[in-house]
């Protein structure tokens, strides 16, 4: 058990020893000019995992998204995503507001999107509208309890867009959680798009980072992109060195994390006046529902004992398992927030 419980995301686990020490004693260059090699290992590794043949270190899984919609839409040309998406709800408008891409938000099944829908709206383009350029699919979905987007469903939405001639980027910041759940290959997530962002300082524990795939052409494209945004790095091995340590010493392991998200939906869905979906906690993510109650008073209550969670609606928080959170404090959570109910 740790001092604080902190559920509000798995964004707040701290590099492991392993990880410090790689950081210390990586082996840097100067990225911009191409030669860390550190940088170029995480790329390369990162690559070989999915089955693309390229790979750019980014700041950050945002950043990530943003080099990959506007490496492959050009101003007033339309991106199509799910209405929840992580793309066009937390990325500060960064579509429209960095590179003039239209959006069109669309329904889902918990992120699934029908494939008729989608082939409903792909535009191809006219005096009077917008050419549609680009799907973007969220895996596993963040606002939708850390679903998982079926792979069948994305290999379905990946046949269209070749068929249509518009890419598909896949946001993968939580795709090495949907890969332990359904125990698919990381290759077989790379086969079902053109462009694809994984992050390093979720579930995986490093610090900083995330890592853009796709071809050797494409990635060239958001490489400028990332230069256009500030966030070309020097000596960034040094950050790259936990990137790596992650990879191969923390993937196995986010079982546990869903694990514990599980029981700590059981332990929540016992307590008076909590509604939780056990059949919907897929991964590490799960939403409570407190009818009648406010969650900011809720949460800033769990957080005067120790215990840190994020008030999303009204009458909803959200709680995340990671790395630095283990079943003691699931239990710890679930019997303060028990007396606190109680009061």
């Amino acid at each position: 058990m740790h001092e604080t419980a902190d559920f509000r995301s798995d964004t707040v686990t701290r590099p492991t020893p392993e990880m410090r020490r790689a950081m210390a004693e990586a082996v840097v260059g100067d990225d911009v000019l191409g030669d860390d090699p550190t940088v170029a290992r995480l790329e390369e590794l990162t690559a070989a995992l999915f089955g693309k043949e390229a790979g750019l270190f980014v700041p950050s899984g945002t950043m990530g998204n943003a080099v990959c919609l506007g490496a492959q839409a050009a101003p007033g040309e339309e991106l199509l995503a799910e209405e929840w998406c992580h793309s066009l709800n937390f990325e500060a408008g960064g579509p429209a507001g960095l590179w003039g891409i239209l959006t069109r938000p669309l329904r889902s099944d918990r992120g699934t999107l029908d494939p008729d829908l989608v082939a409903r709206w792909i535009r191809e383009g006219s005096l009077h509208t917008p050419r549609t350029a680009l799907l973007a699919v969220e895996c596993t979905h963040n606002f939708h309890g850390g679903a998982v987007v079926p792979l069948e469903n994305l290999r379905e939405l990946f046949a269209l867009t070749r068929e249509r001639g518009i890419a598909l980027h896949l946001d993968g910041a939580r795709l090495w959680n949907a890969a332990v759940a359904t125990g698919t290959p990381l290759a077989e997530y790379g086969a079902v798009c053109d462009s694809l962002s994984v992050c390093l300082s979720k579930g995986l524990g490093a610090p900083v980072g995330s890592v853009v795939l796709g071809s050797a052409g494409l990635v060239g494209r958001a490489g400028f992109l990332r230069k256009r945004l500030g966030g070309g790095m020097r000596q960034s091995g040094v950050l790259a060195a936990a990137g790596i340590v992650a990879l191969e010493t923390m993937r196995d392991r986010l079982g546990e994390d869903h694990e514990n998200a599980r029981r700590l939906a059981r332990g929540l869905a016992e307590l008076p006046g909590v509604e939780v979906d056990l059949e919907r906690v897929e991964t590490n993510i799960l939403f409570a529902r407190f009818p009648g109650r406010s969650a900011a008073e809720l949460a800033a209550r769990l957080a005067g004992h120790g215990v840190l969670t994020l008030d999303t609606d009204r009458e909803v928080c959200r709680f995340v398992t990671h790395h630095d959170v283990d079943a003691e404090d699931v239990d710890r959570a679930v019997a303060v927030l028990g007396d606190i109910l109680r009061t």
